[in-house]
């Protein structure tokens, strides 16, 4: 080998170490997952999923390249490799083996994208490169609904566009429903907001693009979507007034907070049958009050360890077949995040998802309270936005929802990690 080839010899270690290509994988790995029925309905499931394996593998190699910036142990949190183990171990007994494989390979290869991101990336640029791709994504759906809607006049089948547009919604753009589109455009709005407050973007970028997603967003028509936005903007009010307290007060207020969280949530489960009877009387949530009642009936043939872990529903497949024949319908989902583990992973599972939730969504609000810049606060209020459309969709068990969930968890855990404490504390007993 001659010194002048080598000296032209491309650097793989350190192309795949370098900032531009850490970027480009976040880029195409927020519009992969985002854009994931677009891509289906152009492509197919296969090519979808070879593109999600590729860039699992490609973030694989980023991570060796740059392995000397992170420990192992760091990786991700100690909680989600445990569900993951769990969600993995269910093939021991579920309904159907094979499908329990397939279903656990997308949590782990979505999973790894967000872990990846997490790592390479810091908080102003994941925010910065969801913003882009969430543009891009709101903008094509709003073109197309147009085209389909008024101009051409008839539907886009294969992209799952109905256009009714011209009857003023509800919408569904190139996210295959008008939940799934509601849900991309409150977090859509939390990243534009961001955005806006940091300067990352001019002026006249950050309006536009909050006009965009709040336009869609209330031609989604998604009965869910005003509990998400509510509770999300009451988050965000109550993080705001955390932040502006002197820092002597603050430990006070957020415990204070945390306890008055906890009061409310054990009052709901307490009160959870006059809830549910309330609300069973409303069309839009009797559907899902009726398929609620019946995933618990099942869950308790297994308590503990659940069906196995599928993710998205296989229809054919017990109990989901078992559930959608005795109601006369056709759910790909609980239709409730929280309800769709303990079915499928039993108490079990469900203990170990909502202690991820929990620690991920503490510790995110503890980091955006002590530290000054507003890029902090859209992890917490991410969560915040997840786990309550998790009360009536099953979408932070998958895709874009899975991939924000491990996201903000992963980030989360580098500022408040258990294991960093330990270490610090063992270095000054040593010095």
């Amino acid at each position: 080998m001659s010194p002048a080839w080598r000296a032209e010899r491309p650097d793989v270690g350190a192309f795949l170490a370098s900032a531009d290509l850490a970027r480009a994988f976040t880029i195409a790995s927020f519009a992969a997952v985002f854009g994931a029925s677009a891509i289906r309905g152009l492509a197919g499931d296969v090519a979808y999923a070879t593109i999600l394996i590729g860039l699992a593998v490609l973030g694989g190699a980023v991570l060796v390249a740059r392995r000397q910036e992170f420990e192992v142990l760091h990786l991700a949190p100690t909680t989600l490799a445990v569900f993951a183990a769990w969600a993995g171990a269910s093939v021991l007994w579920s309904t159907d083996a094979l499908l329990t494989v397939a279903g656990w390979a997308a949590l782990v290869v979505v999973s790894i994208l967000g872990i990846v991101i997490g790592h390479v990336r810091d908080a102003h640029q994941s925010v910065r490169a969801l913003g882009d791709v969430l543009r891009w994504l709101l903008a094509a759906s709003l073109v197309l609904e147009v085209l389909s809607g008024i101009l051409w006049d008839t539907p886009i089948p294969f992209l799952g566009i109905r256009g009714d547009i011209d009857e003023l919604g509800p919408v569904q753009g190139l996210f295959g429903s008008r939940n799934d589109l509601g849900v991309v455009t409150v977090i859509a709005l939390l990243t534009f907001l961001v955005e806006w407050r940091t300067r990352s973007v001019s002026p006249g970028t950050a309006a536009g693009s909050v006009i965009l997603a709040a336009l869609l967003a209330v031609l989604s028509g998604s009965p869910t979507i005003i509990v998400v936005a509510v509770t999300t903007a009451v988050g965000a009010l109550a993080l705001a007034l955390i932040r502006a307290l002197p820092p002597r007060r603050r430990r006070a207020a957020q415990l204070s907070l945390g306890g008055g969280v906890i009061a409310l949530l054990a009052l709901a489960w307490a009160q959870r049958s006059a809830i549910a009877g309330a609300l069973d009387g409303r069309s839009d949530l009797s559907l899902r009050t009726d398929l609620w009642g019946e995933i618990l009936r099942f869950s308790d043939y297994r308590p503990v360890a659940g069906f196995g872990w599928f993710g998205p529903w296989a229809p054919r497949e017990a109990p989901f077949s078992a559930v959608n024949f005795i109601l006369g319908q056709d759910h790909a989902s609980a239709l409730n995040a929280y309800l769709d583990v303990l079915l499928q992973l039993g108490w079990a599972g469900l203990l170990v998802f909502l202690v991820l939730c929990a620690l991920a969504l503490a510790r995110a609000w503890l980091v955006a309270g002590e530290r000054r810049s507003v890029v902090h606060t859209w992890a917490p209020l991410t969560l915040v936005a997840l786990l309550t459309v998790s009360l009536f969709e099953s979408s932070v068990l998958s895709g874009s929802g899975l991939l924000l969930l491990v996201l903000c968890a992963v980030r989360a855990g580098q500022s408040r990690s258990w294991r960093e404490r330990l270490e610090r504390r063992s270095e000054a007993t040593t010095e």
